[in-house]
Formats: C-alpha cells, sequence, structure tokens
C-alpha cells in the first residue's frame, strides 16, 4: 500500500471504450463498423461500450439497445464477456508495471498507478504521458489519463479534464419548463420520432489539461464539473439544483454545512481530491507460486529414473501446497536434458488437489513422452494453476470421523477417472451439458468443461414443444410448393421425400438485439414432419430477413 510523502504523484488511466476496443483486437473487420457491447441491466439490454463510430451517431453508454438500432441502423452488437474483459484488464494491468510497480485496478475499466519518483526515468511526465498514449495507439486502446498529487484528482482529469460545469436543467423534461411552455411541449418533435439526435460532449485530449503540476490541484480541479468528485447521482443532481455546478463552487462553501445537507460522503470525497484524507494505492497481491526443482549429479535416461526424482519433488510441492491451502490444477514436469534441450509433459485434475497419490498416476501415463536423449540433469515440477483448497474436517465421536474422512476420501472416483482421460485426449476435450434459459432451441443447452463445472442437479427443464435429439445448421431444402403452405413433398440432401404427417407449426422469433448470422433467415415456423422414409424430420419455414424466404431442415427425431 503505497502513501508516500508530499512528493506524492498519481498517474490514472481510463479506458472508455474497453469492451468495444478488446472486440476489434480479436475480429479487425469491426474497425469501420458501428459497435456495441450488450449486457442486461433491470431486465433491460443496455449498451455497455461503444466504440468512436457508433458514438459519432450520437449512441452512448447505458443506452437501450432498441433506441440504439433506432438511431444507427447499421449498429453491430455483441454480447458482453465480464470473464474476459476481467482477464483482458489483468494483462493491461502488467503492462502499466512498466511504469511503476504501483498498480492498482479502479472500476472495471481504469487503473491507477503512484508514479512518485518514477517518472524522470522518461523524461518527465510529459513525456511519460506521451509514452501511455503511443503504447496504447499500438494496442488499439482509447485512453484517457489524469495526472496529479491526489487519486481523487486524478480520477477527475481522467474523465472530465477540459469539461465545464453545466446546469441539469436542459428543458427536455416537462417538469423543468415554465407552465406557459409546457402547452408548447407536445410540439417538440423527440429524437427518437426525427427529431434532433443528442449530441455527446467529450473532453479535450490535450494533455496539458491532463496534468496537474505539483501543488495545483485546486486550480486544475475548480473549473470542472460536480460529478469529478465522484459522487452519486442524487447528490449531484441536488448540489446542481443549489447553482453548485462546478468543483470550484463545492470548495468554497463551508465544510459543516455541506455535511448537514449531503452527509459525510461529499465532505470526504472533497478532502480525498484535495489530499486532506489519505486514499492509498493498494496494487493486486502476487500470484501464488508453487515450483521445486532438483540437480542431478549425473545424467540419468530410465523411466524409473525419472519417475524416482518425480516423486522426491512431487512430495515437497505437495507440502508447500498444503501449507497455503492451495490445489494444484494443472501440473508441469520440465526435464533438462545435457544437451542444453528440455522436455516438457503437463497433466491436469478434475478437482484441485495436494495429494500426491492423485497426482502421480497422471504424470506416469505421459512419462513415456519424455526424450531423455543423452541424459537428463534436472527436473522441475511447477503447478502453472492452482486453487483455494478447502479442508474437511469431521466433529464427533473418533470412529465416525475416521469413518467420515475415509468416505470423503475416496469420493474422487469421477474426478480421477476425467484426470485420466485428459491425460490421454486433453481435458478441453471432455465436456459436459448443462440446460440454458434460451427460446433459441441451439442455445437451450450450454457446453461447459467436465473438469471446470459440476453435474446438473434436478431434472432437465421440459421443451415447450418436443425437440429433435438431433441439431446441426439449417440446410436448404427444396420444397414443393412456394411460401409457407407446408409441401407435400420436398427434395433434402440429395432425396425425395412425401409428407406422411406434419405437426405444428411452432413460431419462434430470433433475439433481435443480436446480429446472430445463424437467424438471418428472420421469423421462423417449424414443424415436425413424418417422411415416407421412416423419418421425423424437424423443418421450419424462414419469413425472410438478411436472407431470402424458404424451407429449411435443422434437425431429426430419430
Amino acid at each position: 500500500m503505497s502513501t508516500r510523502g508530499p512528493n506524492r504523484r498519481i498517474l490514472s488511466l481510463w479506458f472508455p471504450r474497453m469492451g468495444a476496443d478488446r472486440l476489434i483486437r480479436r475480429d479487425p473487420l469491426l474497425t469501420d463498423h458501428p459497435l456495441g457491447v450488450v449486457a442486461e441491466h433491470a431486465n433491460m439490454q443496455v449498451l455497455t461500450s461503444i466504440n468512436s463510430i457508433a458514438e459519432r451517431h450520437g449512441i452512448r453508454v447505458g443506452q437501450p439497445v432498441r433506441d440504439a438500432h433506432a438511431m444507427c441502423e447499421g449498429l453491430i452488437t455483441r454480447q458482453r464477456n465480464t470473464l474476459a474483459e476481467q482477464s483482458f484488464m489483468a494483462v493491461v494491468r502488467r503492462w502499466a508495471g512498466k511504469f511503476s510497480p504501483w498498480v492498482a485496478p479502479e472500476g472495471d475499466d481504469g487503473l491507477v498507478i503512484d508514479l512518485s519518483g518514477c517518472a524522470h526515468l522518461f523524461g518527465g511526465e510529459e513525456a511519460l504521458v506521451q509514452v501511455v498514449q503511443d503504447d496504447c495507439n499500438d494496442l488499439g486502446l482509447s485512453v484517457c489519463l489524469g495526472v496529479a498529487d491526489t487519486r481523487g484528482a486524478a480520477w477527475a482529469l481522467a474523465r472530465f479534464a477540459g469539461q465545464s460545469g453545466q446546469s441539469d436543467r436542459n428543458g427536455d423534461a416537462i417538469d423543468q419548463e415554465a407552465r406557459a411552455t409546457r402547452s408548447r411541449a407536445g410540439k417538440r418533435r423527440h429524437w427518437t420520432k426525427g427529431g434532433a439526435a443528442p449530441t455527446v460532449q467529450m473532453g479535450r485530449n490535450d494533455s496539458r489539461h491532463r496534468i496537474a503540476p505539483p501543488g495545483q490541484t485546486y486550480v486544475a480541479l475548480s473549473p470542472l464539473p460536480i460529478a469529478a468528485l465522484r459522487l452519486d447521482a442524487d447528490t449531484i443532481a441536488q448540489l446542481n439544483r443549489l447553482g453548485l455546478r462546478r468543483v470550484g463552487d463545492v470548495l468554497g462553501q463551508p465544510r459543516a454545512g455541506l455535511a448537514r445537507r449531503f452527509g459525510r460522503g461529499l465532505v470526504m470525497r472533497l478532502d480525498q481530491a484535495m489530499g486532506s484524507a489519505p486514499e492509498p494505492v493498494s496494487p493486486a497481491g502476487a500470484a501464488h507460486h508453487f515450483a521445486v526443482r532438483m540437480t542431478l549429479p549425473e545424467p540419468i535416461g530410465l523411466a524409473d529414473d525419472v519417475m524416482a526424482g518425480v516423486d522426491r519433488l512431487l512430495d515437497r510441492l505437495c507440502a508447500a501446497l498444503k501449507t497455503q491451502g492451495r490445489g494444484a490444477r494443472r501440473v508441469r514436469l520440465q526435464a533438462f536434458r545435457v544437451d542444453q534441450g528440455v522436455e516438457m509433459i503437463e497433466i491436469g485434475l478434475a478437482r484441485p488437489s495436494h495429494d500426491p497419490a492423485r497426482i502421480r498416476p497422471l504424470l506416469e501415463l505421459k512419462i513415456d513422452d519424455i526424450d531423455a536423449g543423452f541424459g537428463i540433469d534436472m527436473l522441475r515440477l511447477e503447478a502453472v494453476q492452482n486453487e483455494p483448497l478447502q479442508e474437511r474436517t469431521a466433529v464427533g465421536h473418533l470412529e465416525a470421523g475416521d469413518s467420515v474422512n475415509r468416505r470423503l476420501a475416496t469420493q474422487t472416483g469421477v474426478d480421477d477417472l476425467l484426470g485420466r482421460l485428459g491425460a490421454r485426449i486433453g481435458l478441453d476435450a471432455i465436456t459436459r451439458v448443462h440446460p440454458a434459459s434460451s427460446h433459441i432451441p441451439e442455445k437451450s443447452a450450454q457446453v461447459l468443461a467436465a473438469t471446470w463445472s459440476e453435474a446438473h442437479k434436478g431434472p432437465w427443464p421440459a421443451p415447450p414443444n418436443p425437440r429433435p435429439l438431433l441439431l446441426w445448421h439449417p440446410e436448404p431444402v427444396t420444397a414443393s410448393e412456394a411460401g409457407p403452405k407446408v409441401p407435400s413433398s420436398f427434395r433434402w440432401r440429395g432425396r425425395d421425400h412425401t409428407r406422411i404427417r406434419a405437426l405444428g407449426p411452432e413460431r419462434i422469433s430470433p433475439e433481435w438485439w443480436l446480429d446472430d448470422p445463424n437467424w438471418r433467415s428472420g421469423v421462423r415456423d417449424y414443424w415436425v414432419m413424418d417422411t415416407d422414409h421412416a423419418e421425423r424430420l424437424w423443418l421450419f419455414y424462414g419469413h425472410g430477413g438478411a436472407m431470402s424466404a424458404g424451407w429449411f431442415c435443422q434437425g431429426s427425431f430419430a
């Protein structure tokens, strides 16, 4: 935790388009199209991140998806992956470590860095800011930054530098207008009905507005809007109604009166921004690292000799894991040869463990993959992935407790089987299916890694209508009659079929807020169709959307 003295300097980094930038890095074809990242909030699909092209269309973060599509017809939306964004920010945090060892996350899309004593290594703060901007440009990331004496001031400059305080009474809401103008308010056209779209104002990117010189925190914060103090929306609205729209307006008010009217939260934020209250930078702790090695006096080459060395290393590794209350998920064995070559095998476990008896058989299964060459002179064993492991302790009668411990110790049969299969074919190849909440047939189940998920408990949710046993990508069907009428005969996969019976229809609409290439055929009418070839097929008629209307086959009940 960094609480350095009067020469403390803080750098705040804000990535306003982090979610969209991450997707564009993975798919560069999205660069030239308006893009929005969608998440569910309060039973409504809203935008959590947009790119610069979508912003130029007037789209804003937090806007409902339906309104965004009304403003921009070509908007491309992607579902938000929170875990992937967190992993991406962890990588960005490691990159930021080049500027200072004191780096901490700030929200989901920001970082805070304590630059005390580090800026001169880059030629000063302006040169360091330029390095940050150049690196982010190379990484394809949009960044806003601020440098100040305090964490609160740096946060404010990164997000509001160059902006001025404005009134919250903009005249768009009917309750903000005088009574004489309310009768004419109905004639004003809203932007969703052809009126002028709202404009989005961004702060200036000039670094001069984002670097507060030492001792100039008051001057740098005074012209900024009151939202730069990291206050909640209700407090900001109340301050604006009183005419306090800039930070400088609040700094000149008596603290006792502010505390009585708005609570201690406002006063605390003011003290943090001005440096009167401490706000340290606490970097994330170092990740757990467990590895052991053994140097051999003479080179070895037999599998039995290698396993003898593994046994000695494994006991030490598991003892270190047990001391920290961790269990290994993936274990890597490296064999260093006398010719400077390195042989490596890696195994995974279905459940974290620090028991050598569960890890050793998996390593022994793959020990033949090591080519000893002219001999191995060093072995290294590492738990490349580990997790917290909760120990079970049985209380009660002595014999009863021993019985419970033995029973719990033997309930690893399925996990051991998954580990052995994973050692042969890979843990990623072993999957299990869980039900999913979706009206789309192919999304009614989700495939999960068997080693990273638990088995579904309880009965499988019954679908509203029968679903086929086999599902595949929709395949075109040549029908005898055009249009949505059920055909009496059709041709599919090079064979002619005659309809014997048809059950349906079941109408399913696509997820209009997502651009799913598999659902560009529009609304579908599904039919269960028995044919003269003793087949029960699942056919649907797509009414047309981005694709032409027609009949398709998507599954079979047998």
